[in-house]
C-alpha cells in the first residue's frame, strides 16, 4: 500500500507541476534529504542537512524556487551556500 501511495504522489507531481527538461529526482525529493531554502528576508538560497539545527523548521516550496538536493556538491553547483547552523 506504502509503494502505491508513493508511486501515486509521484505521478501526481510529474503531471502537476511545471519542470524544466533538467529536472530529475532532487528537484522533487525522491530520495535526497538536502533542504535547498530560499530565505523570506534576504532571498539568500540556502542548503541544510538533516544534522544541521534549523533542518526540520524548514519546508521546501517548489513553486517558490526551493528544492531538495541529493549531495552538497550538487547545491554549491546549483550556487547554494550552506547554512550556518
Amino acid at each position: 500500500m506504502v509503494a502505491a501511495t508513493s508511486a501515486c504522489v509521484a505521478q501526481y507531481a510529474l503531471n502537476h507541476i511545471s519542470l524544466s527538461a533538467t529536472a530529475g529526482p532532487s528537484l522533487l525529493g525522491f530520495g535526497c534529504n538536502i533542504k535547498g531554502d530560499i530565505s523570506n528576508n534576504t532571498g539568500n538560497r540556502i542548503y541544510h542537512l538533516p544534522s544541521q539545527r534549523y533542518y526540520n523548521s524548514r519546508i521546501i516550496t517548489p513553486s517558490k524556487g526551493e528544492r531538495w538536493f541529493c549531495g552538497e556538491a550538487e547545491a554549491q553547483a546549483a550556487g547554494w551556500r550552506k547554512a550556518r547552523r
